[in-house]
């Protein structure tokens, strides 16, 4: 995780924590992220949906720079299949 922005850092967390809240619903049928909500659920939930999407969005299209692919694929060739 070195040299890893502080933007970055934070999608990938909130990624893992989707991820695994997503793994808990499906195997557990139980939703971390609604049952921490409380009283807020509706509203809070809703946020926290949304910054996992924004996270994945974000994350998906910085995966290439943050796996430092970007430099490995410079002088890089295909293998022939």
């Amino acid at each position: 995780m070195r040299n890893l922005r502080p933007i970055d850092f934070t999608a990938l967390l909130l990624l893992i924590v989707g991820g695994l809240n997503w793994g808990m619903v499906g195997l557990f049928d139980i939703n971390l992220v609604a049952i921490t909500a409380g009283e807020l659920g509706t509203i809070f939930s809703r946020i926290i949906y949304v910054l996992v999407g924004l996270s994945a969005i974000w994350t998906a299209g910085r995966s290439p720079y943050m796996a430092h692919l970007r430099e490995f694929c410079k002088g890089h060739k295909p293998h022939p299949v």
